[in-house]
């Protein structure tokens, strides 16, 4: 006979299924009839699969198509495109298409310059000058692209030599006075020192200033007859044979979000005609629990509301080898050769269906084109830090971006997102083994991007940048420390990739690109070791007795000389080179319009607000990247996190543990140099002074009221605040109306949730007594401890298994034993 406590439970139960009101008020009487009415309703809901000793699991099927909610795609139901059968005809959830496994095999690295010059001098002894794939070389790959060598290959070389030549010409004039604005012109060790670091990071930044120059011409004047020009490329129809992937990784993000801005771009494809020719990969290697279960309700979500069953597909990977190169690896293996193109994309990226479809166009025009990389534009962040940062990359980007292009043409940077990739180059020479050796710089490859365009430029394909192509955005990092996490990742993963400077066949563009890599954060300790070395050399002019004779046999005294006014003279040169292509991007859009900016008025005062910023940002972000640069040298690891995908605020406590040790330096240097020489306290105050205001600065620039303030008074606005693409509206409209997706205590507990992930799991029935006897001890614990009382392994491990699973379904129904924290307990 049922009891009252088995009947609250089995309506309880009963209206958690999404079955119509009479449907369910059925189930339910029929139920009540046994003594054990909750098995009895699995039972019922498929009575051909039912299974004595696990009842939930045969009812997986019908608990599913409630999921599916009988609706239609294309003449087709839905349960014919979402199901599968296992071997054992089991249901199972198709969120991937069938297998068609590929070859994706990696060469050793060949890195040892000994060996390159034999190999060289073997070459020619041989009489082979093909420059790779021979019998003198066998490591390197034979050059398969359609056309190695174009006509912008020369021209890239003659602009690179003429680069080369503005540079060291820059530095060699600079670094003439800086000689002579010191006291013993160089003569003095703690000078040649100074000087030696002056010419590093004066050259450094005249490159940056040059291609900014370039940059200012190619948007002033007109387009580079070399560049791969979106405009001069036809709109039309893809090709069947142009197939695209479009790939994005995941790693425990926020799942509204993400999936909020895949709809964007999935809806934007689809309105642009020529949906075709894209297929979508959701590209999991989440390890948190709860959000593994939202990633899969989101996907069926996202799939029955847009008919995207068989177009957007979902797989988590179990184990997580070479993070994003590894998880875009294995789908390379399984899936890859499907596909002729393959789009990467971060979690925050967006992009229209009109910037996807002229990718494909491009690469089907430019077919020795392996890697066409997007410029992506900031957008979606309102805390003041990221609103700042955003106005900077839109408004300095291009020129940058621009210049990057014409000094490297097909020879350019790949970011590892919003870009598009050939994917038989891909898969025949991008492989990443692991750098041998121990320690923080050797195994898996970090920045794979800038490696896997070094191996894709190679084998003769060209990686160009479409900077003149609109449509692809993604977001900045809310806060100046969440920045700076995200540095220190990239900082490794580029002075790892600096060891593969000398690998044997790499194209000097990309050595020069590894050597960029290296520097964008080796300049701050070379900064760093600069003003310490300037601070001691005003203590050895305070303290030590001068040295007029420093040099053997010398006649004539060598009189210290001061020359403040060359001094000020060389400053203002380097303030020139710094902040000069700041104001010329704003003469860009001053020259084109400046209405979406907020007008000139308001654009000219942003833009000095934000060099303000930055100047001050500058000593603080030097001390973090020399700390950075130091720990990745001694081999100091970090833990690798996916960055946060939202708005997040900067609280005092963290300020203060982060920038407590920049703020006591700042405070006692700008003591030493007082007491040393009062007057140099005014040269070295930009740097000491920043370093002291770095807590108030770090918290209040992560403030979203101080960002919509500014906001309000449009300043810092860019033309996708102004007026967003629809794409970005799409994504903030999703963010905002996206449901509280299921976690792991519903994947336990609802039926539907429960049904979805034993669907997407695997039912082995045949484990050895001591596997069995470990998932019973398991389900035991978790019945009575609750979610609370198991960690991530465990629940990973129930979520995997799905008739463990269907087994705790059950039993936190029906068991007498059950925690409160399940919430099926009756009262």
């Amino acid at each position: 006979m049922t009891t009252p406590d088995a009947l609250s439970a089995a309506e309880a139960y009963c209206a958690r299924l999404r079955l119509s009101d009479a449907a369910r008020a059925a189930l339910l009487a029929a139920a009540t009839e046994s003594d054990e009415p909750i098995a009895e309703i699995h039972r019922l809901l498929d009575a051909e699969r039912h299974d004595p000793a696990n009842p939930a699991f045969g009812s997986i099927e019908p608990r599913l198509r409630m999921a599916l909610d009988g609706a239609t795609r294309r003449g087709n139901t839905l349960e014919q495109q979402a199901f599968a059968r296992d071997v054992q005809g089991r249901v199972r959830l198709a969120s991937m298409p069938p297998l068609k496994r590929a070859s994706f095999t990696s060469r050793p690295w060949s890195s040892n310059p000994l060996r390159a010059l034999l190999r060289s001098i073997g070459r020619l002894l041989l009489g082979n000058r093909s420059g790779a794939g021979h019998a003198g070389d066998p490591g390197l790959p034979t050059p398969d692209s359609p056309a190695p060598v174009g006509a912008w290959h020369v021209a890239a070389s003659i602009r690179r030599f003429i680069l080369v030549f503005l540079v060291i010409a820059q530095t060699t004039v600079a670094t003439y006075y800086m000689t002579a604005v010191l006291p013993y012109h160089g003569r003095h060790a703690l000078e040649v020192a100074m000087l030696i670091l002056y010419a590093i990071l004066f050259a450094w930044v005249s490159a940056g200033f040059w291609t900014a120059m370039m940059g200012f011409l190619q948007l002033l004047i007109g387009q580079d007859r070399y560049s791969v020009n979106s405009k001069r490329v036809p709109d039309t129809r893809l090709p069947d044979s142009a197939r695209t992937a479009i790939l994005m990784p995941i790693c425990n993000e926020n799942t509204a979000r993400v999936f909020a801005g895949l709809r964007a771009t999935y809806d934007s494809v689809m309105r642009s005609g020529q949906g075709h020719a894209f297929d979508f990969y959701i590209l999991s290697d989440t390890s948190d629990p709860d959000i593994r279960v939202a990633e899969l309700e989101a996907w069926l979500t996202l799939c029955r509301d847009v008919g995207g069953f068989g177009r957007i597909h979902y797989r988590r990977r179990r184990h997580r080898i070479k993070r994003k190169s590894g998880n875009i690896a294995d789908f390379c293996r399984r899936w890859g050769s499907d596909f002729k193109y393959m789009v990467i994309l971060d979690a925050d990226s967006v992009m229209s269906g009109a910037c996807l479809v002229r990718l494909a166009q491009l690469m089907e025009a430019h077919p020795s084109a392996g890697i066409i990389q997007t410029a992506p534009r900031a957008a979606g962040r309102d805390t003041l830090y990221s609103r700042i940062q955003q106005f900077a990359t839109r408004v300095y980007g291009p020129l940058f971006t621009a210049g990057l292009h014409f000094w490297q043409l097909g020879e350019s940077h790949y970011w590892g997102h919003n870009a598009i990739i050939r994917v038989a180059p891909f898969l025949a020479h991008c492989s990443l083994p692991r750098l041998p050796g121990r320690g923080a710089l050797s195994g898996e490859i970090l920045s794979h991007d800038f490696v896997e365009a070094a191996l894709m430029r190679r084998a003769g394909w060209a990686v160009w940048i479409a900077y003149d192509l609109d449509g692809s955005y993604e977001e900045m990092p809310p806060n100046l420390l969440d920045e700076l996490k995200r540095d220190r990742r990239w900082c490794q993963g580029n002075l790892m990739n600096f060891r593969l400077f000398l690998t044997s066949g790499l194209h000097p563009a990309h050595r020069a690109v590894f050597m960029t890599g290296v520097m964008a954060y080796l300049s701050a300790p070379l900064w760093f070791v600069s003003l310490l070395l300037s601070t001691a050399l005003l203590a050895t002019q305070t303290f030590a007795v001068p040295q007029y004779f420093t040099e053997p046999n010398q006649l004539y005294p060598s009189w210290p000389e001061w020359h403040p006014e060359w001094a000020i003279a060389l400053f203002s040169a380097t303030a020139t080179l710094l902040f000069l292509p700041k104001i010329l991007a704003v003469v860009v859009i001053l020259a084109k319009g400046t209405r979406n900016f907020g007008g000139g008025v308001i654009l000219t005062l942003s833009m000095l607000m934000e060099l303000l910023f930055s100047a001050m940002l500058a000593p603080v972000r030097m001390l973090f990247h020399a700390h950075f640069v130091t720990a990745a040298l001694l081999g100091i690891g970090i833990v690798w996190k996916s960055p946060p995908r939202e708005d997040s605020q900067t609280p005092w406590s963290e300020a203060i543990a982060r920038h407590g040790f920049g703020t006591v330096l700042g405070l006692a240097w700008a003591a030493l140099v007082y007491y040393l020489e009062p007057a140099f306290l005014w040269w070295l105050l930009p740097v000491v002074g920043a370093l002291m205001l770095a807590i108030p600065l770090s918290v209040w620039s992560s403030k979203v009221t101080l960002g919509r303030l500014f906001k309000s008074g449009r300043f810092f606005l860019i033309p996708e605040e102004a007026v967003p693409p629809r794409e970005l509206r799409w994504t903030a409209l999703g963010f905002k109306r996206a449901p509280d997706y299921a976690d792991f205590k519903a994947a336990v507990v609802d039926p539907v949730a429960n049904a979805l992930v034993c669907a997407a799991g695997t039912a082995r029935p045949y484990l050895s007594a001591a596997t069995r006897r470990e998932r019973l001890a398991l389900l035991q614990t978790a019945l009575v401890r609750g979610p609370s009382g198991l960690d991530a392994a465990q629940k990973n491990m129930l979520l995997t298994d799905s008739l463990a699973l269907s087994r705790l379904h059950l039993l936190v129904w029906t068991a007498n034993d059950v925690h409160a924290d399940w919430g099926t307990k009756r009262t």
